[in-house]
């Protein structure tokens, strides 16, 4: 049997849910496709959001030849002999789930047959596309951003479900939402999975037969959801939608100085067959957001970790990641650095793009100069300490404090030598 996400696939643009801003009426993507002329494309975006059934629309819609490869499971040969299939066919679409996981080789055996025309591609990626896919593939794409469902996208979909199971005389009636809601998380096909399973659930304790003509009524819960999902964790997650979840305590445990909880979750993707790199850019990322000037060198060693991971792989990276995790889990933590690019941004969006302040404009031309640029600019260096107090910020933001340090030992020095320098003018 059909599982309820697959049967309530939508097949055309009128009936897919959410998007509005790639699909709606009058909307980019949509009008390309109206117009019978797509590009080659990449959709960017978390997973269970529509990124595969959009190509089978698109596909359906313009009447093309459909190809689908799985990155995960296909190699150059694969990609070769859909080629091969394809230069016998008139426009024919090739959908390649999970691009980013395809490595150079990969992904240079498609460029010819995307920039002749042979095929028009359209990869499915939940990673950035600009550190995954190669600049010349990259080139001749577009790039279309998927968004997450929000709470009315969602709500449609288990409308549909009901709607689906009124047909099968099962009566289902949505009490209460927010378990279900919580644990999709944002998930289309999560949600249908967890609906399903609590459906499954109550047919299975009632021994109703399915098509005997008489009707059952389920009443689905918060209690009922959340008691089913974590008795049948492992069928709710068949798609690896766990991947997500992982990662997310992965980084947890570390940011909650657990070194044991960081290398069980660090075990369990490895176990899981989780790409070591996706693993080691997570800690790269780690390091400066949660570590930052707390421990600079968890930087250094993240990095080196990431340059180790992508020359050696599996199974020998598997030992300079955990040894990256255990150290990054032990070190002090601080975010200063990236709330204050935050607050800083904050700004920027609030006041607009200020002027640069005259004496620290650079003046290349006499015209420059006459007209006062860089009048009244101190060399830091001609002061003692190296320092000496002038503005660097617009009129406007004068004395405006985006960096506070953060509690740790190695920011408090920062701290007083903020404090020996510019006296109260931040107040540190």
């Amino acid at each position: 049997m059909q599982p309820l996400a697959e049967i309530l696939r939508p097949t055309s643009l009128d009936n897919y849910i959410g998007q509005s801003h790639l699909v709606g009426e009058g909307a980019v993507l949509r009008t390309l496709i109206e117009s019978g002329r797509i590009p080659s494309m990449i959709f960017w975006g978390p997973p269970g959001i529509g990124k595969t059934t959009l190509a089978m629309i698109i596909s359906q819609t313009l009447n093309r030849p459909f190809h689908t490869l799985s990155a995960i499971s296909s190699g150059v040969k694969e990609v070769r002999q859909v080629i091969d299939d394809a230069t016998k066919e008139e426009g024919a679409i090739l959908f390649i789930d999970e691009i980013h996981r395809f490595n150079k080789s990969q992904q240079d055996s498609l460029l010819g047959a995307v920039e002749k025309g042979i095929i028009t591609l359209i990869g499915a990626t939940t990673e950035n596309p600009s550190f995954e896919v190669i600049s010349a593939l990259l080139s001749r794409c577009q790039v279309y951003v998927l968004k997450d469902f929000g709470e009315e996208e969602m709500r449609q979909l288990l409308d549909s479900a009901v709607r689906y199971y009124a047909t099968q005389d099962i009566i289902v009636t949505l009490k209460e939402t927010a378990a279900l809601m919580r644990i999709s998380g944002g998930d289309a096909r999560k949600l249908l999975n967890a609906l399903e399973l609590v459906v499954n659930r109550a047919i299975s304790s009632s021994r109703y037969v399915v098509g005997s003509g008489q009707p059952l009524s389920i009443e689905v819960t918060n209690q009922s959801a959340t008691t089913v999902i974590q008795q049948n964790l492992a069928f709710y997650d068949r798609q690896g939608e766990m991947h997500y979840d992982i990662i997310s305590a992965f980084i947890k445990s570390m940011r909650g100085s657990d070194p044991n909880a960081a290398v069980y979750w660090l075990a369990r993707m490895i176990e899981g067959g989780e790409d070591p790199v996706f693993i080691a850019r997570r800690m790269l990322i780690f390091a400066s957001e949660d570590i930052s000037n707390a421990n600079p060198n968890a930087l250094l060693l993240a990095n080196a970790c990431f340059e180790a991971v992508t020359k050696i792989g599996y199974p020998e990276c598997r030992i300079t990641l955990s040894q990256c995790a255990v150290y990054l889990a032990n070190s002090a933590k601080s975010n200063s650095t990236y709330m204050a690019l935050k607050n800083a941004q904050a700004a920027i969006r609030q006041t607009g793009d200020l002027s640069v302040p005259l004496h620290i404009r650079n003046a290349p031309t006499k015209l420059m100069g006459d007209l006062g640029y860089g009048d009244g600019y101190k060399y830091a260096h001609n002061y003692e300490g190296n320092f000496v107090d002038q503005e660097f910020l617009p009129d406007q933001l004068r004395g405006t404090k985006f960096y506070e340090p953060g509690n740790n030992p190695a920011e408090e020095k920062t701290r007083e030598l903020l404090r020996w320098r510019w006296k109260e003018k931040y107040n540190y």
